[in-house]
Parts: structure tokens; C-alpha cells; sequence
């Protein structure tokens, strides 16, 4: 078996990460099928799936671009934005709504000031939600920087946020 080369593509920018980029690519032998994996990670890499990336990943994967933003916009995990230096998950699956999950993100949309899917303007925080995290034993749950906050509270939910914001 010959080891697969390189498509010959320039990278977009002087950027180390794109090296490591085309190093998952090659492992999966530049085939069009490895998309997911590659777009993981990108995001890995990057923080977030950003358009020039997008592009430099359907030249190499000879996919077409509307595949490529179809497939980095269907999943919720994939993000096109910069993230913020925190991020807060809210759980809104049906225990943690039951719970109170809806007041709790209103109340956190209104102290930052952002809407679910938002990141603050100053990048500290990143605000989103999740159809469901799995802790429906300790609803409503909250997600503080893949830290699991069961049995969370408006009042406990501004506390960390407001701490988050004074660092």
C-alpha cells in the first residue's frame, strides 16, 4: 500500500493548526467520507469552524462547500462562532424545563445580555442551550465550562456567571 499524498491546496493563512489540520486529513487518507472527523477537528483546533477552514476542508476532502456547511451547520456541537473564554449550557430537555430551566436561561440571557447561541461582547462568555444533558436526576442542569451544576437555581446560576465576570 503507497502512502497517500498531500492534495497539493495552499493553506489560507501561515497558520501552525493548519498543519495538524491536514495531518487528520491524511490519516483518514483524504477521503470525502472522514468529514465529520476532519470538522472535529478544525473545531478542535480552532475553537470554532470558521469559513476559510470550511473551504480549505472541502478543497482538500473534494466535497462541495454546501456539503460542508450543511454538515458543520446540522450539528449542534459545531459552532461557525468564536467562543468565549466561559461557556454556559443551558439544559432545556423536559425534566430541567419542568424544573425551571426556561427562567434560569431568561434570567442568565438578561444579565449578559445576550440571547441563547450569543457570546458576550467583551468574549468572556459564550451562552447556549442543550435539548438535553443526560443529569435528568438533577434537574435543571447547567453546564459551567463542562462542569455539571445538578439542581441549579437562578440565584446559584448568576452567582457563577457574575464570578466568571469579575476575573
Amino acid at each position: 500500500m503507497s502512502p497517500v499524498a498531500a492534495p497539493v491546496v495552499p493553506h489560507p493563512f501561515e497558520d501552525p493548526r493548519f498543519k495538524l489540520l491536514d495531518a487528520t486529513m491524511k490519516r483518514h487518507r483524504f477521503q470525502p467520507d472522514a468529514l465529520l472527523e476532519v470538522l472535529h477537528a478544525e473545531q478542535e483546533l480552532f475553537g470554532y469552524l470558521d469559513p476559510a477552514g470550511l473551504a480549505y476542508v472541502s478543497r482538500c476532502l473534494k466535497v462541495p462547500p454546501s456539503r460542508v456547511y450543511g454538515v458543520a451547520t446540522f450539528y449542534h456541537f459545531f459552532s461557525l462562532k468564536p467562543a468565549g473564554e466561559h461557556t454556559c449550557v443551558v439544559c432545556m430537555g423536559t425534566a430541567c424545563y419542568v424544573k425551571g430551566a426556561a427562567a434560569i436561561l431568561s434570567a442568565v440571557e438578561q444579565q449578559l445580555g445576550v440571547k441563547a447561541g450569543e457570546t458576550t461582547t467583551d468574549g468572556s462568555v459564550s451562552l447556549v442551550t442543550a435539548r438535553c444533558l443526560g443529569s435528568c436526576g438533577v434537574a435543571p442542569a447547567l453546564v459551567f465550562d463542562n462542569d455539571v451544576a445538578g439542581k441549579s437555581t437562578t440565584t446559584s446560576a448568576l452567582a457563577k456567571l457574575a464570578g466568571w465576570r469579575r476575573q
